[in-house]
């Protein structure tokens, strides 16, 4: 295990504990809790966690884009002997969903989608009952009805070896669906209309959808290590973290190098790495870095205007919680926004995202109004109560909540 630390130097400035400090420097300083500085109770908890090998990965925690508290645990590369390091590249799981829904708010500030428009008006091939029904915000709040392939054993045990067939796969599968109930009256939670929201911003922006995340939100906002990676650039790079995921005998194995294996928590075999590429159903890749350069970049509207950010990070619908996980936090209140969740903790906005996959836990969050961004990268799988914990803390730690 390996535990990066901020230079001495950087660590003096960041606390505020430079000589010359102005006064406003020391005002700003005074605005850091001490349960998230190095050594705090947050970054001990992580700790414990790492001591118990229950947690390996990227801790990044910053405030007016500088970082506070920056930690790496464990390796990225067991058979390699590569540990994670603060700038390793992680598979993010359904935490990069919200870069699908701000690619369909930017295309509608563009004025080239509606929300309120059907899917049948961008896609072909769908049935009435879908086409006719299910409207981009549906498919935005989780509302649609389309489901999670993610819970389906023939779907995630299928191994794919080209963006080709894994692109007519995903077609064939999404376009035979139809709605579980009315669109809008419920919440459920679907990666399978996220994958239908990527194919409309391909379709819509003339781009693949990987492209246009590239283009359109990776390269704007300065995050130079994210894409969408696909399986062979994951597995030749020594930058990414590779998934352990963990097994009924106790062990974790390498997901990356055992395709023919799968993680025994949630759905029996599912394995991420099997798929070739991510899609707009999740598995995008970033860096803890990267995400905080994503918070810059969307509250200083490099990414949306003013009133189209205002409109992708505010709530619009109540999630139902997901299947096995624990319960909200005290204090904590969330709405589904257009890819993010928009969350209230002790009276501050939050909007947040996480991720599982056999072998990987990951978690972002920007809170709207005190300059403070988080990123949690692990390459573990995570008890959810130890998952839910862990970002419990974090947001007492930086609200000051005790």
């Amino acid at each position: 295990m390996t535990a990066n630390q901020p230079s001495r130097r950087t660590a003096i400035g960041l606390l505020g504990a430079a000589p010359l400090a102005t006064g406003a420097a020391r005002a700003q300083a005074l605005r850091i809790p001490d349960a998230v500085r190095p050594g705090g109770s947050f970054d001990k908890h992580i700790a414990q966690l790492v001591a118990d090998d229950k947690f390996s990965g990227t801790v990044l925690i910053s405030y007016r884009g500088k970082p506070v508290l920056s930690r790496a645990y464990g390796m990225a590369d067991k058979e390699k002997s590569i540990p994670n390091r603060v700038d390793t590249i992680y598979p993010l799981a359904s935490a990069s969903k919200p870069f699908t829904g701000l690619a369909i708010v930017q295309l509608a500030q563009q004025g080239k989608l509606k929300f309120h428009e059907k899917l049948g008006a961008y896609l072909d091939g769908y049935p009435a009952e879908t086409a006719d029904t299910v409207t981009v915000h549906n498919l935005l709040t989780h509302t649609c009805g389309l489901g999670d392939p993610t819970r389906d054993d023939d779907i995630s045990t299928t191994v794919h070896y080209s963006i080709a067939e894994q692109l007519a796969a995903m077609r064939k599968r999404l376009q035979s669906q139809k709605p579980a109930f009315p669109p809008g009256v419920k919440h459920q939670y679907s990666s399978a209309g996220y994958e239908v929201l990527g194919e409309i911003v391909a379709r819509v922006s003339g781009q693949t959808f990987w492209d246009y995340v590239r283009d359109h939100i990776f390269r704007p906002a300065g995050m130079t290590d994210s894409l969408y990676y696909v399986r062979p650039q994951w597995l030749a790079s020594e930058r990414f973290a590779h998934p352990y995921m963990y097994q009924s005998d106790g062990s974790r194995i390498d997901g990356l190098r055992n395709l023919d294996k799968g993680g025994s928590r949630g759905v029996a075999g599912t394995n991420s790495a099997r798929s070739y590429i991510g899609t707009g159903g999740g598995n995008g890749f970033s860096t803890a870095p990267d995400l905080v350069r994503f918070a810059h970049a969307l509250l200083s509207h490099k990414l949306l205007n003013p009133a189209y950010t205002a409109l992708y990070v505010s709530g619009k619908f109540p999630p139902a919680p997901l299947e096995g996980s624990p319960p909200r936090p005290g204090g904590y209140e969330s709405l589904m926004a257009y890819g993010p969740i928009s969350g209230i903790f002790h009276d501050q906005r939050v909007i947040s995202h996480g991720g599982g996959i056999a072998g990987g836990n990951t978690n972002w969050s920007v809170y709207l109004d005190m300059n403070w961004t988080s990123a949690i990268l692990c390459n573990y799988d995570l008890d959810p109560a130890d998952f839910a914990a862990i970002i419990d803390l974090e947001r007492r730690a930086i609200t000051g909540v005790t």
